[in-house]
């Protein structure tokens, strides 16, 4: 056993948080604990263990026995190896060495390295719980069952990666998920287990997803109340070691604009809430390509004074209008990406301002028209009222296809636009459930 200990430390030798105390008695028995001090409070850990072992007065089997009921036992020729494991992933070891007990002890007192739990970041609760998610796996779990304290939630826990060292829990209620969906859905994470997967985009490649989506396939959220509804609704919800996100499979179209937080309100609000929204879809998918094909292909179908307005505004522009539109549009997703890197106490101010100055400054130059700041201003806002990040990333980058579509055919290049994209998402599946589907099915066999 001393050179199991002198094996291992010469393992661990060029971590400096790497700790192992070699005089330490649990009761009468003297033992070596190994582990990662970073992640360990060893002062308060070694208390917990004194406090327990204080009933022990003389040597023996019947200590060696209680000795062995804290932790996970090991033993054989892997020992070394899978004492390793365990201390990368946070737990003590603890040495015996006249008796050669090796024990893993995962119930220690750990180093604060979460944040408590705070309000939510991303998503704004205007009626409703204000708890979100945060980087600890069990802290999540347990805002979930505080929410959804129903017998038949089911988590299962998989270990993924290589070094098997990336925690992934899939949590689903029995009683409401499609059998065959969580079946092949389980099948696919047991069969690329291995994969490495330490961002979403690696987890997406895990189950089978195409590299090249336009649509997303997971609906994250932080919030608990709203996790809780999709599990009702028979999704599975997939949590990542160290992502303050649920993620929610299978991601339908009505996660675009349904929300859990509209359900506080009365029905008429909630309705026009959710009109709001698919409206917002709607302009951001047709008005640039709308603005486009009336102003450089189709004047025709407006009425004389509106295309001798619109002529008026755009009349010191040199460029197309496609040109026109790409250039603000190139501009506003700058703004865009600023606004969500830069710090929270600079970034509106620095992107309201550079906003109005360089719009001031763009029309001033004739390099764009009046009308189209006016149009392409709503076109932003309009897409920020759709549910998720991920989301309106789907919109910002279709919008350009119907663009050039609407630059080359005009009014019919819009309708050619809307028939590909609903064809595309028509053919968009999770696991045999479709994106256009409203709402999750679930069948008889549940539970």
């Amino acid at each position: 056993m001393t050179d199991f200990r002198e094996r291992l430390e010469a393992r661990f030798k060029n971590d400096h948080d790497f700790m192992c105390l070699t005089t330490v008695y649990l009761g009468p028995l003297p033992v070596t604990l190994a582990g990662y001090s970073s992640l360990i409070h060893f002062p308060d850990t070694l208390k917990l263990l004194t406090l327990q072992t204080q009933h022990l007065t003389e040597p023996g089997e019947e200590a060696l026995r209680f000795l062995s009921s804290l932790g996970t036992s090991i033993q054989g020729q892997n020992a070394e190896q899978e004492a390793a494991k365990a201390i990368i992933r946070g737990s003590m070891i603890l040495f015996h060495e006249p008796s050669g007990i090796c024990i893993n002890i995962q119930a220690v007192v750990p180093q604060m390295l979460s944040r408590p739990i705070e309000s939510p970041s991303t998503e704004n609760v205007l009626r409703g719980t204000i708890s979100s998610f945060n980087e600890d796996l069990d802290n999540n779990i347990g805002l979930i069952r505080k929410q959804l304290m129903d017998e038949d939630l089911q988590i299962k826990s998989y270990l993924c990666g290589k070094q098997k060292s990336t925690r992934l829990e899939v949590v689903y209620l029995g009683n409401a998920v499609q059998v065959e969906f969580l079946n092949r859905l389980l099948k696919q994470i047991e069969a690329k287990q291995d994969t490495d997967t330490t961002n979403i985009r690696q987890l997406g490649i895990m189950l089978g997803f195409r590299k090249w989506e336009f649509t997303t396939k997971f609906h994250s959220t932080e919030l608990p109340q709203s996790t809780a509804a999709a599990l009702k609704n028979g999704k599975v919800v997939l949590l990542l070691d160290r992502f303050p996100f649920a993620l929610i499979l299978p991601s339908l179209l009505a996660d675009m604009y349904v929300m859990e937080d509209d359900n506080n309100f009365p029905y008429p609000f909630t309705l026009f809430l959710r009109m709001i929204r698919i409206a917002g879809i709607i302009i951001t998918l047709l008005i640039p390509g709308l603005y486009v094909a009336l102003v450089s292909v189709n004047p025709e179908v407006l009425r004389i004074e509106l295309a001798l307005s619109i002529a008026k505004s755009r009349v010191d522009v040199p460029y197309p209008a496609l040109i026109e539109t790409l250039l603000l549009l190139i501009i506003l997703e700058l703004i865009l990406e600023a606004s969500v890197r830069l710090p929270k106490s600079i970034g509106p101010t620095l992107t309201m301002v550079g906003g109005i100055i360089l719009g001031e400054a763009i029309v001033s130059a004739k390099l764009v028209s009046n009308l189209l700041i006016i149009i392409l201003a709503a076109t932003t806002i309009a897409c920020s009222t759709v549910v998720g990040y991920q989301n309106s990333l789907t919109l910002r980058l279709m919008k350009y296809a119907v663009l050039f579509l609407c630059s080359f055919f005009g009014v019919m290049g819009l309708v050619a636009g809307l028939v590909i994209i609903c064809t595309y998402i028509a053919q968009n599946e999770t696991f045999g459930i479709p994106y256009f589907q409203l709402k999750t099915p679930k069948d008889e066999n549940s539970g």
